[in-house]
């Protein structure tokens, strides 16, 4: 029969194991309350990295976002107006069928349609006889002189231009007259001058003899 130690009881060894654990916790505990204030400012400063990171990636998205938008609605004015441009001999055919009263019956239903709907893309018609001459609007096939207008003025309007927006997709071509040269009157005399020169001539005359 095994004799136990001297002095050793019953329960002994989970007594040792407990004080063992204890002392690594209070231990673990020392060290964490030590450290504790290097840990947190080592987190706030991640924690502002990560913000900083985060702010610039949705920063560039929303760079990329406008960037993307911008590109979509170049790439359709881009194809709408080459559309459109297509389309501008046909409706000068529709103009000049329109001058020739040619524009009527089933004709006239889907000449109309089709005008509205290039309007409504956006494609305007300009040029009017009367308005003042832009060379950035119009281009002259014709010139002359007229004492009817007092600057170059569009008196014909040769074939329609037109635009979209502000973008210019082909000039009117117009007649353009300029101010006649010399046509400036002179304004006549006064009659009160008038009648007090030929007083003063009739007064000189009657001194003289």
């Amino acid at each position: 029969m095994t004799e136990k130690p001297q002095g050793a009881e019953p329960g002994d060894d989970s007594a040792a194991e407990e004080a063992v654990i204890k002392a690594a916790e209070e231990a673990a505990s020392a060290g964490a309350d030590g450290s504790a204030g290097g840990d947190l400012a080592t987190a706030k400063r991640e924690l502002t990295e990560r913000t900083a990171d985060l702010q610039r990636l949705q920063a560039e998205y929303q760079n990329y976002r406008k960037r993307v938008e911008r590109d979509r609605l170049t790439v359709r004015e881009i194809a709408v107006s080459n559309i459109l441009e297509s389309l501008i001999p046909v409706l000068d055919d529709i103009g000049r069928a329109r001058d020739h009263g040619e524009v009527t019956g089933g004709f006239k239903s889907v000449a109309e349609s089709l005008e509205t709907v290039v309007a409504k893309l956006g494609l305007q018609q300009f040029g009017k006889e009367g308005e003042p001459f832009d060379p950035t609007m119009h281009e002259a096939l014709m010139h002359s002189y007229s004492s009817e207008v007092t600057e170059d003025t569009c008196v014909q309007i040769l074939q329609p231009g037109y635009r979209i927006g502000e973008r210019i997709i082909r000039p009117a071509m117009v007649a353009v007259a300029e101010p006649q040269p010399g046509t400036q009157t002179t304004a006549a005399p006064d009659a009160d001058t008038a009648e007090g020169g030929e007083k003063k001539d009739q007064a000189d005359g009657g001194s003289d003899s």
